[in-house]
């Protein structure tokens, strides 16, 4: 076998020049649009990331936006719930105010209605003992009566200080519920003077209000022994046990 060398050499020239035209006219263009579309690859990639970053950047602050709005949330539900239980809180406050102020209200009402009462049904049987006291009064015995009263009244003046008793400048009025004739007011007087242990001034009148009995009144003492003393004694007794 023989080598052409001729045709060797021819074909290793074809295939330079070859090279270096593919190299000026292809390969440098090629290169250089691959160099242009990393280039905008590149700028592409960073401002991708820059728009990515702008978006987290922006996702942050919804999210941060988010909490705020979340804590800022609790914070006004707290301060409601808050504000609602002190309203509660001062809402039952008054009402259990009110309903003490109600209750004590209501029981000075009942006390005073009780007491109103009780005094009412005190009067009534005062009047009625009075007008009772009057039927037994005309009733008895006027002398048994008057008798009665007048040894009452003469124990009542024996009770009396001895400046009362012993003084003999004192003048006295007898009041008796119906006028005496001569020889009771003898027998009232003979009695006054013996619980006085002296003879004292009597003038004798009437008052039917006493509805019996006598009273003894002087400058400085008065002696009442009469119906109607008992029974303003009985009323007066009468009051507090009902209101009681």
């Amino acid at each position: 076998m023989t080598i052409d060398w001729w045709t060797l050499g021819f074909q290793t020239v074809n295939v330079a020049v070859l090279i270096w035209l593919l190299g000026h006219f292809f390969w440098k263009p090629v290169a250089a649009i691959i160099a242009a579309r990393a280039a905008a690859a590149a700028s592409l990639t960073t401002a991708a990331e820059a728009a990515r970053a702008k978006a987290d950047a922006a996702l942050a602050d919804v999210e941060r936006t988010r909490v705020g709005f979340a804590a800022e949330r609790e914070t006004v539900l707290a301060t409601a719930h808050e504000d609602a239980s002190l309203a509660r809180d001062a809402v039952m406050a008054t009402a259990r105010s009110d309903a003490a102020a109600l209750h004590v209200t209501a029981n000075s009402a009942i006390a005073a209605a009780r007491e109103a009462s009780a005094a009412q049904w005190a009067d009534r049987s005062s009047d009625l003992a009075i007008v009772i006291a009057q039927r037994l009064a005309a009733r008895l015995d006027g002398v048994v009566v008057e008798e009665c009263f007048l040894g009452w009244l003469a124990q009542a003046v024996r009770t009396l200080p001895a400046a009362n008793r012993d003084d003999t400048t004192a003048a006295f009025e007898a009041r008796t519920a119906t006028p005496l004739d001569p020889a009771a007011q003898n027998r009232a007087r003979t009695a006054i003077d013996s619980a006085f242990g002296r003879s004292v001034s009597v003038t004798f009148t009437s008052d039917p209000a006493l509805i019996a009995g006598i009273e003894l009144r002087g400058d400085h003492v008065t002696v009442d022994s009469s119906w109607r003393a008992d029974l303003a004694a009985i009323r007066a007794n009468l009051a507090p046990k009902a209101a009681a």
